[in-house]
């Protein structure tokens, strides 16, 4: 018997075989996704005209109106400050909660409920977040910067958490074996070996922050959201035009900033 004879007996003989729940699945999937799509109303006329809409809609969006200035100027700086300030105020808040979430340092009556207060964070967009701060502290930056707060909780929190618990424990073994307390078991076994991440967690926070913080203005919890959907209603498309490349340069400065920031570090 030949090689190739050797493997094409192997090939039969080892032959995988078919996963119908698999196969199952996949159909019911795409059954599923063509009556959805036929509870859309999808068809070429509203396509058509929706592309003409949108077409007319750009054409009144440029050239852009930078003429109010002032007012941008105004708006982003207050979401710059909406956003440093709840990624502050989340890291700061984050620390703790992020280690009593840790399950290899805490025992589990300490991290389900820090961990159940970090899936309450988790479980609302920022933006129902801030409505409900608008309702209970009124307009302007407070409102979006405790939505903010919440929501860098929310996320740097459990990111730390998974963080800590991928740690070599050799280290904090070493530490514990000479009667250190575990004050200096934190900073000295845990911090230095979760340190780069964090500070990439919370640059990409500061960042996930200065995008959210244009959302939330929308809904009256100050930023530039506020300005933007002020233009919307006035129909001044232009000046929506402004405020949109504004908000994308502002975004690609702290990108920037972010990078340099991780050089430094590194």
């Amino acid at each position: 018997m030949t090689s190739s004879d050797t493997t094409t007996a192997v090939q039969r003989r080892y032959k995988p075989k078919r996963n119908w729940l698999a196969t199952i699945s996949y159909i019911l999937l795409g059954v599923y996704l063509v009556y959805v799509l036929s509870l859309f109303d999808v068809n070429t006329g509203r396509l058509a005209d929706g592309m003409e809409h949108g077409a007319n809609f750009l054409g009144r969006m440029f050239p852009p109106n930078f003429e109010r200035y002032n007012l941008l100027i105004e708006g982003l700086l207050e979401s710059m400050q909406i956003a440093i300030i709840a990624t502050t105020a989340g890291v700061v808040l984050s620390l703790p909660v992020g280690f009593l979430a840790a399950r290899n340092l805490m025992p589990a009556w300490v991290t389900w409920p820090a961990r159940l207060l970090i899936v309450a964070c988790r479980s609302f967009h920022p933006v129902i977040v801030a409505i409900l701060f608008v309702k209970a502290v009124g307009f302007g930056a407070l409102a979006g910067t405790l939505a903010l707060v919440v929501a860098s909780i929310g996320f740097i929190a459990k990111l730390f958490a998974e963080a800590i618990e991928e740690i070599s424990l050799k280290q904090i073994e070493a530490i514990r074996a000479t009667g250190a307390p575990f004050g200096s078991v934190i900073i000295f076994g845990v911090l230095p070996q979760v340190m780069g991440r964090f500070i990439g967690f919370t640059s990409y926070q500061l960042d996930s922050n200065l995008r959210n913080s244009t959302m939330v203005g929308i809904v009256g919890a100050g930023g530039i959201g506020g300005t933007l959907f002020a233009a919307f209603q006035r129909f001044d498309y232009d000046f929506v035009s402004a405020i949109l490349i504004s908000i994308i340069a502002l975004i690609m400065a702290a990108e920037g900033i972010n990078n340099i920031m991780r050089r430094l570090y590194r």
